[in-house]
């Protein structure tokens, strides 16, 4: 890694000492072996987190139920998290109790693709068109895997195949399957395609295993992706701890974005044994946002993942938490709705964001809603989430019982 870190605003060590200290100094740090992971592996390895009194200690999880149930449980402080994850613990959807649950900040936009199996590709089923007509043709439902049934590869998922005519609820099957072992799944014959993050459909294409149809950037231009999660009693116990650790994330995230010889370096780093164990040529050109679909077409995607934005990546904005909610209620997971304003106004964490960012002098939006036109035309600002839950031609609003996200 480059060591041309950014350059402070104020200096960091006015905030370890006296009523500022962190009040715990060593932070069990949970993350996924996914690229969307850099800002926190950054922060705890390059530096960042040292000057706000702060160690971070990294451990890999092997499914996001696991992390869930760690943190939970107390054995993680914090961790990369699903935005949907993190509400449907708050809500007690999904096997859990509700627990208070909150977003620190947005880790990451972008990145996540829809990848279809290689069988399916020597059937020409290759487009959404083809797709469509595939799965209104053949008796035997295709299935799809998603890494957690509430999260965000699961609303994509869900999203994209409703946008093209397809129910994710009646004409396909979806399975819950831990993001690394996508490959391994479509390899095996047990999935015809699934919704990740990366490097995992980069992945498939380098194994001859199957192709990116999509991108989810292309379902949502800039969409809220990971956050930096934990229960709302460690930032009720430990608010300097958990505004230090926002600004440690937000130095790496700044510092990643910064350049391209930063984002190598990155991409180099998350390469090893110890995060994603995948070789560097998986990673690199997507984080790069240099896509090649597996089917001869590449491009530079005007969205790629990122990290920083100026700080528009790492606001929690409300709009985007009663985004998950309201898709919650589009496909039956919350039978009710929910009093979504009240819900993003407490799990969202702005008041500590804010603070954080100020003092780093990073930008802070104005407003804490944000506007979107996604795939299908409609247009989210969060306004009117209970209607926008139902607009849909596609929806499961009127199934009698909740269906099952069991993780």
């Amino acid at each position: 890694m480059t060591d041309s870190h950014p350059q402070n605003h104020l200096d960091p060590l006015a905030w370890v000492a006296g009523s500022d200290a962190p009040e715990k100094s060593a932070i069990n740090l949970g993350f996924m072996a996914l690229t969307d992971s850099a800002s926190l592996i950054v922060a705890a390895t390059q530096g960042f987190a040292q000057p706000y009194g702060l160690t971070l200690n990294l451990q890999r999880q092997a499914s996001w139920a696991t992390l869930r149930d760690k943190l939970l449980s107390g054995e993680l402080d914090a961790a990369q998290g699903l935005y949907g994850l993190l509400y449907a613990v708050h809500l007690g959807i999904g096997g859990t109790p509700p627990v208070d649950m909150a977003v620190l900040m947005g880790l990451s936009q972008n990145g996540q693709s829809i990848n279809l199996s290689r069988p399916l590709q020597t059937a020409g089923v290759t487009s959404a068109e083809a797709l469509r007509e595939r799965v209104r043709q053949s008796s035997a439902k295709l299935t799809f895997a998603q890494t957690f049934p509430t999260g965000t590869h699961a609303m994509w998922l869900n999203y994209w195949l409703a946008s093209q005519g397809i129910h994710p609820l009646e004409d396909v099957n979806s399975v819950v399957v831990p993001p690394s072992q996508m490959v391994a799944h479509l390899k095996a014959g047990r999935i015809d395609g699934f919704c990740a993050g990366e490097p995992w459909g980069a992945h498939a294409i380098d194994e001859q295993m199957g192709f990116t149809l999509t991108t989810s950037q292309a379902i949502w231009p800039d969409h809220p992706e990971k956050v930096l999660g934990c229960t709302r009693a460690f930032v009720e116990e430990y608010p300097n701890t958990a505004r230090a650790l926002v600004m440690a994330v937000l130095e790496a995230s700044r510092f990643i974005d910064a350049s391209e010889e930063n984002k190598r370096s990155t991409a180099q780093l998350l390469s090893g044994g110890e995060y994603l164990d995948t070789p560097l040529n998986a990673i690199q050109p997507r984080f790069l946002g240099q896509y090649e679909d597996g089917m001869g077409y590449a491009w530079q995607d005007q969205h790629p993942l990122r990290f920083f934005a100026n700080g528009e990546v790492n606001m929690p904005y409300l709009s985007d938490g009663l985004w998950f909610m309201s898709q919650f209620r589009r496909w039956g997971l919350l039978r009710n709705d929910p009093d979504y304003q009240a819900i993003a106004g407490q799990v969202q964490q702005l008041n500590l964001y804010r603070e954080a960012a100020s003092h780093l002098g990073i930008a802070i939006p104005a407003s804490a809603m944000r506007s979107s036109t996604l795939i299908d035309g409609k247009v989210w600002d969060g306004n009117d989430p209970a209607g926008y839950a139902r607009s849909f031609a596609l929806h499961a609003l009127s199934d009698s019982t909740q269906a099952s996200v069991s993780a």
